[in-house]
């Protein structure tokens, strides 16, 4: 077994934040930073303590504090995506999947998900949640001109299968999935609408993307650290159904949770305050990059998705590299060129490439979180070209990818410029 000192230990940790937050352009979809004053709230005595139960019906003695901030908490992420009812507990978007699945449909029953080619994620599907709760997946059909949900077929499934509910949002995910078109549908055999918006959470909350509880879903769940840039965990909102929403309180915790990581509540208070300030520039913002991105990579010459469609209206734009060689050699030659990207599976992708798919994803949302615009995204395609069409050494281009990074360190659409008082501090108090 290895054995480092605890000098190794921090320079590592020292390595790490260096290189992520000042010399890679970070374009992983599925991530984000939190502001300084959202760092400052994350970093307390919250991290130690155990709040089992419900505000003032605790399990424990000592949450006088946490019983102010889980309520407020819960009451601000209601209000951003107009549920009456909403909860914070849960340690990730996964977690509030399996508390509402669990009491949604039982061993046997039929869910209706969203293709895996319209992204899908593994929580929804056999391999994960669904399938560890015995619930059978059934996939609505796919319309590849629409890269979406074929609406009428799905229509016409829901009126067969009479589904227990239907699972839309995903993780690989250009366009919104048909929440208003199929509503009817489902109410009419008695399905609830599941929304995961794990990915477009902040744009739902900036008003960049179709807010599904506005549409027919009845139940939102999503992570809190992807385009909405908090402190990694997930919460979920019920529409008008206080029985319903009950009914998943009470299962998150016992079943899928013990504590629930107190420090995260009030860094993702920070944080929603900092969306109800700021989210419509942001999101709006992450869009207009991500578009731009879109076609200065296709200017470039490389094959962008969804080109007819304008290419994306999220965060994200997904590339076909099968010309550069497959998505795992391209990832790993971004990243030696100091760029952060994924690989992943395109609509057209058979399950067995998922270790050498044709694709990557890419997400704009956190280079926006710095500072970065529509003229900056030109710059990334242009790298991009350098290092997977021109060929060039990566290991040269990267001295320049973190030369044009240095120009963006700063966290923006946060309260970071304001003065904030934070005494007593875990590291004042324990010296």
């Amino acid at each position: 077994m290895t054995s480092f000192s605890l000098d190794e230990l921090f320079n590592l940790i020292s390595n790490h934040n260096k290189w992520r937050l000042r010399y890679t352009v970070n374009l992983i979809a599925s991530e984000n930073v939190m502001s300084r004053t959202a760092w400052l709230a994350y970093i307390s005595d919250f991290e130690h303590r155990y709040a089992e139960g419900k505000p003032g019906k605790r399990y424990y003695e000592g949450t006088k504090y946490i019983d102010i901030l889980e309520p407020w908490a819960n009451e601000l992420m209601a209000k951003l995506v107009h549920a009456k009812h909403a909860d914070v507990r849960p340690t990730s978007g996964t977690i509030s999947n399996a508390g509402i699945f669990r009491i949604l449909g039982d061993v046997g029953d039929k869910a209706l998900i969203a293709p895996v080619q319209a992204g899908a994620h593994v929580s929804h599907t056999k391999y994960g949640t669904l399938g560890a709760l015995g619930i059978e997946q059934v996939e609505m059909p796919y319309d590849s001109e629409s890269m979406n949900v074929d609406v009428d077929k799905a229509i016409k499934m829901i009126e067969e299968v009479k589904p227990k509910f239907i699972v839309m949002g995903g993780s690989v995910y250009l366009f919104p999935h048909p929440v208003r078109e199929l509503a009817d549908a489902a109410k009419s055999v008695g399905s609830r609408i599941v929304y995961d918006a794990a990915h477009v959470l902040g744009l739902i909350v900036g008003g960049a993307w179709r807010n599904p509880l506005d549409h027919g879903a009845d139940i939102i769940t999503a992570s809190t650290h992807k385009t909405f840039p908090g402190p990694q965990g997930g919460f979920y909102g019920v529409r008008e159904d206080e029985e319903l929403f009950k009914a998943i309180y009470k299962t998150i915790f016992p079943y899928f949770l013990s504590n629930h990581h107190l420090h995260h509540i009030p860094a993702l208070l920070v944080t929603a305050m900092e969306m109800e300030s700021f989210g419509e520039a942001y999101a709006n913002q992450v869009v207009r990059n991500a578009r731009r991105l879109a076609e200065a990579l296709a200017e470039a010459g490389f094959k962008v998705l969804g080109e007819h469609l304008g290419y994306t209206r999220s965060h994200q734009v997904v590339i076909d590299v099968r010309k550069q060689g497959g998505g795992h050699k391209a990832a790993k030659m971004l990243q030696d060129a100091n760029i952060i990207v994924n690989k992943n599976l395109l609509p057209y992708d058979p399950p067995t490439a998922i270790k050498d798919p044709s694709g990557l994803r890419i997400g704009v949302q956190e280079m926006t979180r710095f500072g970065m615009k529509e003229d900056e995204m030109e710059v990334i395609a242009g790298f991009f070209k350098e290092v997977l069409i021109d060929k060039k050494d990566p290991k040269e281009v990267a001295s320049r990818v973190s030369e044009f990074r240095a120009g963006f360190t700063s966290i923006k659409y946060s309260f970071d410029d304001r003065k904030v008082e934070f005494h007593d501090t875990v590291l004042d108090l324990i010296k």
